[in-house]
């Protein structure tokens, strides 16, 4: 699961994550709600659920971009029968000792746009003005190989004086 986001993820370990959670999420606005209660679900069996406001935030914020910005300009419907599944966005959490990473992965190749600090007042775009505002980076890369799109990641620092509780 973590050899498509390690492209472009910061310099961490992979191997020394220690809880990961992925969801798939429907092309429909729905699914900001549906990453929100992942996410929340998520924190709280690692024991993160102080930093749930935050990281709430910005999976909202790039939920949302992945879904208004890099599906394809129709909406698509939910599949039925023997019609194609539409193109979707996952959710990936990944903890480390003292980070916690949050990626968004979308079928898109074009890069995430931020808006200027001085543009705040236009009616979209702040999104990733908020993600930077709340988390201690973010950056995306695009995938490589068979698989196309990109991830779109935000990090968090945990106190390291918080254990992590086994999972079991």
């Amino acid at each position: 699961m973590l050899e498509p986001l390690r492209q472009g993820l910061p310099p961490l370990d992979p191997t020394a994550v220690s809880n990961a959670a992925s969801c798939a999420l429907p092309a429909r606005y729905e699914a900001v709600r549906e990453a929100r209660q992942f996410t929340r679900r998520t924190l709280d069996q690692w024991d993160a659920g102080h930093r749930f406001d935050d990281v709430c935030l910005v999976v909202s914020e790039l939920v949302t971009n992945a879904l208004r910005h890099a599906l394809p300009a129709v909406a698509p419907r939910p599949a039925r029968g023997g019609e194609h599944e539409p193109p979707q966005v996952r959710l990936h959490l990944m903890r480390w000792t003292e980070r916690l990473v949050c990626a968004v992965r979308d079928p898109s190749n074009d890069s995430p746009v931020a808006r200027e600090a001085d543009d705040f007042s236009a009616e979209s775009g702040r999104g990733l003005f908020l993600v930077d505002s709340f988390c201690d980076s973010w950056g995306w890369h695009p995938l490589a190989g068979t698989l196309s799109g990109k991830v779109v990641w935000a990090m968090f620092r945990l106190p390291s004086d918080v254990r992590l509780r086994p999972e079991g």
